[in-house]
């Protein structure tokens, strides 16, 4: 059993943020095309989190041209540059999938508010991106040696 968790907690990324469910927030996803590299951005409210560990996923839906479109993130994935909070959500369950049958207004999640929580998410925004800025230097060290 130690192997396991030892090899578990090798594969974590390192600098990743930490979310809640019902945040709405924009996930910077790198899309690797034949030979080339670019960031796609997905926005949504983070619908559930599901397992524990190097497993750990994430589902944020969003709403395209009027059709309900739901992705599921790994949290440890390395092509996730970072997780950027856009507005911190107020739900009082752990899985949103009631969202999936509301329209329009309904569908959207409360938002926290007051300077503690905005605060909060500033600075876990500031984190993430420290963090992302550190990975992309790490990784064009690697890639002129």
């Amino acid at each position: 059993m130690d192997l396991i968790k030892t090899i578990e907690e090798s594969q974590k990324r390192p600098g990743a943020q930490d979310f809640n469910v019902g945040d709405t927030v924009k996930v910077f996803f790198k899309i690797i095309e034949g030979k080339t590299e670019r960031v796609q951005i997905y926005e949504g409210v983070v619908l559930c989190k599901k397992n524990e560990g190097a497993r750990k996923t994430f589902t944020v839906r969003k709403i395209s041209y009027g059709v309900g479109v739901e992705r599921v993130f790994p949290y440890n994935s390395p092509r996730i540059q970072k997780v950027e909070i856009v507005r911190p959500g107020k739900v009082r369950r752990a899985k949103l999938y009631y969202l999936r049958d509301k329209i329009g207004k309904d569908a959207k999640v409360k938002t926290l508010v007051g300077a503690k929580v905005t605060e909060a998410m500033n600075a876990r925004n500031a984190a993430a991106a420290a963090a992302a800025a550190a990975k992309e230097a790490a990784e064009k060290e690697a890639g002129n040696n």
